[in-house]
């Protein structure tokens, strides 16, 4: 077992800013890819970013890419997403996830193992 836990949401305007923090317990966090996702309201979870366990490359969905910045900082099990120039249509709760050893299909959230509980996110117009 993973358990990870965000924080970080929150209510904001269009075009603030949040950074979402997902801590994660154990010993080999390094070894798993970690992954954003985001839900709104009778909506399908969709990939939001990830970042790869070598190599620390990164991925994002079209929608977010340029305004969102995922990192993980593996000293502190932690992986971060940075929110910029936030959209109403970015309001969703938001999901960390982490897949040990992925290599690939990053935006396929059932190749996830662990999931924290989500945090959250609102954006007012």
């Amino acid at each position: 077992q993973v358990p990870l836990v965000e924080s970080g949401g929150g209510l904001v305007q269009a075009g603030d800013s949040l950074r979402l923090s997902c801590t994660a317990s154990g010993r080999t966090f390094s070894s798993y890819t970690m992954g954003w996702f985001r839900q709104a309201p009778g909506k399908e979870r969709e990939f939001v970013a990830a970042i790869s366990w070598i190599g620390g490359s990164t991925y994002y969905a079209v929608s977010v890419k340029g305004r969102f910045t995922i990192s993980r900082e593996n000293a502190k099990n932690t992986v971060y997403l940075q929110m910029n120039s936030l959209k109403p249509e970015d309001t969703a709760g938001y999901y960390c996830a982490a897949a040990y050893l992925k290599r690939s299909n990053y935006h396929d959230y059932g190749g996830y193992d662990y999931w924290g509980q989500g945090t959250q996110v609102t954006v007012s117009s």
